[in-house]
């Protein structure tokens, strides 16, 4: 199985007739939040649908700069893995959108109880997968993939928490664009992308229980 994600989109869909052959080719698509810059149910579901014209199997969550007008629309679509999961082919795929609380007091911010708690929620569901792959818009606290310009470290604990407790196989994250790249925590293999119009996007290949998972740029 062939997934490719990626994030940060924030209503650039230029960018994605750029791997158009690639996304084609994928047995499935996950967005990791931010599909658009503060819009609403109208700019995300035109950001669905030129991926949809491409590949249209589709997972998708809201970002911090979405709106939950959005997360009840992909609800709907029934694509939504905000504190979801779902078993496919023995991947267990779950999520957690939004971020936590920053400066700026964007759209979608949740505390780190409530972050937690949506990643228990959606964990639950594929806990008996052999596979486990977390999508996690915020990165995790103390990590190469949370820091700003400055140095400073903005990521969750929660998140980190988390990952530390239950070890998923890999985690994919972003909000921080700054940050792109790799890390781990334990077993679990972190990978930033990004925002997508900046060429960053992910390649994971499941087979047999195994996972390997890939940073690529397009150019």
């Amino acid at each position: 199985m062939k997934i490719i994600a990626l994030g940060d989109i924030h209503e650039q869909v230029k960018a994605l007739n750029l791997l158009e052959k690639e996304i084609a080719a994928a047995d499935l698509v996950i967005i990791a939040g931010d599909l658009t810059q503060f819009g609403n149910e109208e700019k995300a579901t035109g950001v669905i649908k030129v991926v949809r014209g491409i590949n249209p199997n589709i997972l998708a969550q809201v970002g911090n700069l979405d709106s939950l007008e959005i997360d009840r629309y992909l609800t709907r679509e029934g694509i939504n893995i905000h504190g979801r999961g779902k078993i496919i082919e023995g991947l267990g795929i779950f999520g957690c959108g939004g971020s936590g609380a920053t400066p700026f007091h964007t759209p979608v911010e949740f505390s780190e109880v409530e972050l937690k708690g949506f990643l228990e929620k959606g964990y639950s569901e594929v806990k008996d997968a052999p596979v486990k792959i977390m999508i996690c818009h915020t990165p995790p606290l103390n990590t190469k993939v949370d820091m700003i310009p400055s140095g400073i470290h903005v990521g969750s604990a929660a998140v980190r928490e988390f990952i530390e407790k239950h070890q998923p196989d890999l985690c994919i994250t972003g909000h921080i664009h700054e940050s792109a790249g790799e890390d781990s925590i334990g077993k679990t293999k972190i990978i930033n992308p990004g925002p997508f119009f900046e060429g960053g996007y992910v390649v994971i290949n499941a087979e047999k229980g195994k996972i390997e998972a890939e940073l690529r740029y397009f150019t």
